[in-house]
């Protein structure tokens, strides 16, 4: 086997892989899609091994490419992280930094936060990378993350910024036409918003809060901002951030039983903590979710 093989070859692999055909990887590289093809039959002569079965509906990977799969995006987050950090070298905050949230801190809370970092630093630029799934700061998947709980890994920079509540909520409207539950059994009569598919998470908190059940939701989504929506609309009651119904003028329904309160952290690898773009970023996002979850205390600059 080859030990000398072109990144460009793994990046046209990563992006077959990804597309699940030689036309849309061409397209999404900006190569020619013959061009793709030879660095596909190169990468396969270097490696020995066969990556791909092709059929008229595209490429179908075989085990030996869903093997290689994750060390190829391994490959390319540091490839992208390398190019980033290159754009802010200096004294002056500059350059692109890649930040990830969850989908409601990312649609409802960040962007009022972003923009003021924009006007005072406007030679950075951010990459927002909204996913319910944990992105891998030591693998450079990101720069900065915005997460509801502690990271455990010693290499990563950590600061609390306050616990945020969530509980269950529902629009006036929905309540003006159905009633407000004085009881957990009342909820059986009502339409209530949530998950679809459990995640781990999900089903720890649910044993925390009675009655409450995938079979139990009349309206289902794996979307926190489709669920977040359906809330809004009046469609049922659902769970929602405390801050979040405070502003939108959702009432609180049963509190006594449905409470659930996530510290909220802002994390990044402490290779960036001297990055002065980085650093920047991190005491804005610091700030922005202290102020979100109603802790107004100073500071917010990494140790």
């Amino acid at each position: 086997m080859d030990t000398t093989i072109d990144w460009q070859l793994y990046r046209s692999f990563l992006a077959a892989l990804r597309e699940g055909s030689l036309s849309a990887a061409a397209r999404a590289l900006g190569l020619a899609q013959p061009t793709l093809g030879r660095h596909i039959d190169a990468l396969e002569t270097a490696l020995g091994i066969a990556l791909f079965t092709r059929s008229q509906g595209g490429l179908l990977p075989t085990e030996a490419a869903l093997a290689l799969r994750p060390h190829a995006e391994a490959m390319d987050s540091h490839a992208a992280a390398l190019a980033r950090m290159a754009t802010c070298q200096g004294d002056e905050p500059r350059g692109t930094v890649r930040v990830t949230a969850s989908e409601v801190v990312g649609v409802e809370v960040l962007p009022a936060v972003l923009a003021g970092l924009r006007r005072r630093h406007p030679a950075i630029a951010i990459e927002l990378a909204l996913s319910n799934r944990p992105q891998d700061l030591l693998q450079r998947e990101a720069d900065i993350a915005v997460r509801m709980l502690a990271p455990q890994q010693a290499q990563l920079i950590a600061r609390p910024v306050g616990a945020i509540e969530v509980g269950l909520f529902a629009a006036p409207a929905y309540l003006a036409e159905h009633g407000e539950p004085a009881a957990i059994e009342d909820l059986d009569h009502h339409c209530l918003i949530g998950f679809d598919r459990p995640t781990a998470f999900q089903r720890e908190a649910a044993k925390r809060m009675p009655g409450l059940s995938r079979e139990g939701f009349g309206l289902r989504s794996d979307s926190d901002l489709a669920q977040l929506a359906l809330l809004r609309a009046g469609a049922g009651i659902g769970f929602c951030q405390l801050p979040l119904a405070r502003r939108d003028g959702l009432r609180r329904i049963l509190p006594e039983h449905y409470a659930l309160r996530l510290d909220a952290w802002i994390t990044m690898h402490e290779d960036l903590r001297h990055n002065p773009a980085c650093k920047a970023v991190f005491d804005a996002l610091v700030d922005g979710m202290r102020r979100h979850a109603g802790d107004l205390s100073s500071g917010g600059h990494p140790p």
